[in-house]
């Protein structure tokens, strides 16, 4: 194959300015080390130069680098001082980068990773077949190029031949190009001394004729004569393949076929192959997604047993577990991730079972405990109180010691009761549902506070209107009773306690504040669970079951409680049901 050499342009003897963009141009650099100018006499302007204290027209002022002209007009800023360097220039390109992160182009699901995989893979074995599809009909049809141009032979570029003599002149028995038998659009060319003499092109309609231009002809001339095929664009007639052998006269005969029809056939079949390869990759994609999600559909029944189990209530209670994974089979990696799951919720549901037996049974104790205990301890109590009535005279110490047995009987008698309480709720028995006024019973259980605990001080944060709700009144009444002796109990004297009542169409709220020093840390997490004591408690009564009632009682109602507490503020949050 022929290079066609470039040609240069006939210099200037002056190097040309490199050219920046569209029409501007560059200036050469300033050669380093340049000599500065001669120095002047002491006191005496340089030439050119203004006097002292002045400035010339359009300088820049004093102590402020001078810019550097380029071109017409446009000035370029003179270089930072020494040891300063340039900031990097990253900003822009985050900033553009970070408009379309690269990670939203990544498909997430397993589904899609797999449909983009074999779409991607498919993708790739068709550009693999199409381009070697379409070098090997480059190759062949190039080869049968090479066959015509060695059945023409040299018969077409013989009859351009001319006289050597006079130039010009045709030769008598080559007056005419010969184009018998040969196929349109082939070429010939006759060379002497380095020159093209003659040059056709068979055509269907008879002419000959073809220009060539300088380049044309340096090309040609440029051909070695060694009897091998070599290709060359023809500014007339395009890529054409060419074969250079010697003539009888001393020229050079060129025979050359056009490449036009080679690369209409590669034009054609990349145009075909990309249809054809375009469809195929879209019913592929789509046969593949449809595919890949029916392959998976084991894969989404074991999501979906283990996303039902994230949805049960496991804390406590007779839990259910969902019915197993059917897919379970070992030969495939869905089934043996099938059957690790359903082991594994084998295991859960025996362990969840052990402790809801176990649960019932301490239910079933702390139930019968409490009934059985209720007699005894009002027996006690009775014969205390008997005892303490007697007319005669009464040692002190026998009578202190029926004071305790009588107050501590008293005592023993409301945790029995409380356990009882728990016992109930615990089992889920109903509740009664009745219209209560919620604001009369705070009323009432602030006045008894108050009359329990002098020393607080109580405030009342109440709506104008009743505030009324369905449930239990003794329950309800037993909660702010709790709330109300839990903030007396373990506040010092001088605390403000403050109840707030608000209700909604959603929601009834009953909020109990006090400015005390608030609860300690380590028993914030587990201020409503039974038998939670606080250290610092002004009194050594109580069991720690008050608040475990109030969260028992609300959750009965289909409420909650909560608390938050900081040095100077805590806060306990009954929540009920609304008005709706």
């Amino acid at each position: 194959m022929v290079r066609r050499a470039r040609t240069a342009s006939p210099g200037t003897g002056r190097p040309r300015p490199a050219r920046l963009a569209a029409g501007r141009l560059r200036p050469a650099r300033l050669e380093a080390g340049r000599p500065s100018p001669p120095p002047t006499a002491a006191g005496q302007p340089r030439p050119g130069s203004t006097a002292a204290g002045q400035s010339r027209p359009g300088s820049t002022p004093a102590g402020q680098p001078r810019p550097v002209r380029l071109g017409a007009g446009r000035l370029r800023p003179a270089r930072l001082a020494a040891g300063r360097s340039r900031p990097p220039r990253l900003a822009a390109g985050r900033a553009r980068s970070g408009r379309f992160p690269a990670g939203r182009l990544v498909p997430r699901t397993l589904r899609a990773r797999l449909t983009c995989g074999l779409v991607v893979l498919l993708a790739l074995s068709c550009a693999a077949v199409g381009i070697a599809a379409v070098v090997a009909l480059r190759s062949f049809l190039t080869e049968r190029v090479d066959q015509q141009i060695a059945a023409a032979g040299s018969r077409f570029p013989a009859s351009l031949e001319h006289s050597a003599g006079v130039p010009g002149e045709p030769d008598k028995d080559n007056q005419y190009a010969d184009t018998r038998r040969q196929a349109p659009g082939t070429f010939g060319a006759r060379l002497l001394h380095g020159g093209v003499t003659a040059a056709a092109v068979v055509r269907s309609r008879g002419d000959t004729d073809v220009a060539l231009t300088a380049h044309d002809r340096a090309t040609l001339a440029a051909v070695p004569v060694d009897g091998r095929c070599h290709v060359l664009d023809l500014s007339s007639l395009g890529d054409y393949r060419v074969v250079a052998t010697p003539g009888d006269d001393g020229d050079v005969l060129i025979t050359g076929m056009s490449m036009r029809g080679v690369h209409e056939a590669e034009e054609r079949l990349v145009e075909v192959e990309a249809a054809v390869f375009g469809g195929a990759l879209i019913v592929a994609g789509a046969a593949g997604a449809v595919w890949v999600r029916l392959s998976l559909r084991p894969l989404r029944r074991v999501a979906a047993t283990a996303t039902s189990v994230t949805s049960l209530p496991l804390d406590s209670g007779e839990v259910t577990l969902p019915d197993r994974v059917p897919d379970t089979d070992p030969r495939t990696e869905v089934g043996q991730v099938g059957a690790a799951l359903n082991r594994m919720l084998g295991h859960v549901e025996n362990a969840l079972s052990k402790r809801h037996a176990s649960e019932e049974r301490l239910r079933r104790f702390a139930a019968d405990a409490s009934h059985e205990l209720r007699t005894p301890v009002a027996a006690i109590r009775g014969h205390a109180e008997l005892a303490m009535r007697h007319p005669g005279p009464v040692p002190p110490g026998v009578g202190r010691a029926l004071e305790r047995i009588s107050a501590e009987s008293v005592r023993m008698g409301g945790m029995v009761d409380d356990l009882l309480l728990l016992a109930r709720l615990d089992a889920g028995r109903p509740l009664a549902r009745d219209s209560v006024d919620l604001t009369r019973l705070v009323l009432d259980a602030v006045d008894d506070a108050r009359a329990a605990g002098p020393d607080h001080r109580w405030a009342l944060d109440l709506p104008e209107e009743p505030v009324t709700v369905m449930g239990d009144a003794a329950r309800l009444h037993q909660i702010a009773a709790n709330l109300l002796s839990n903030a007396r109990t373990h506040t010092p004297a001088g605390t403000k306690v403050t109840v707030r009542l608000r209700q909604t169409p959603h929601a009834t709220t009953l909020a109990v504040t006090d400015d005390g020093p608030g609860i300690p840390e380590g028993l914030r997490e587990s201020v409503f669970d039974r038998f939670t004591r606080a250290p610092h408690s002004r009194t050594g009564h109580g069991a720690g079951l008050g608040l475990s009632i109030v969260t028992a009682v609300a959750a009965a109602h289909s409420g909650s409680a909560t608390a938050t507490s900081t040095p100077g503020e805590t806060t306990f949050t009954v929540t009920l049901p609304g008005r709706d």
